[in-house]
């Protein structure tokens, strides 16, 4: 019992759900630290060899047209 406790004090228990249209991450004792929709906004282009991530989250749904 005293090692499960202090195996605790140094690890932290998340949850991670994937959604559709929102990701949650959920830590236990803190709950949900984060809620961003699921989009990412990436640049792809003769200018730039690749792709490039430009926004993740709120910031990539709001550049949506």
């Amino acid at each position: 019992m005293l090692l499960k406790r202090l195996f605790r004090l140094f690890s932290n228990d998340l949850a991670i759900d994937l959604g559709t249209a929102n990701t949650l991450v959920h830590v236990r004792d803190r709950g949900i630290v984060l809620n961003e929709p699921s989009v990412v906004a990436i640049r792809t282009g003769s200018l730039s060899p690749g792709k490039t991530v430009l926004a993740v989250g709120q910031d990539a749904k709001l550049m949506l047209g």
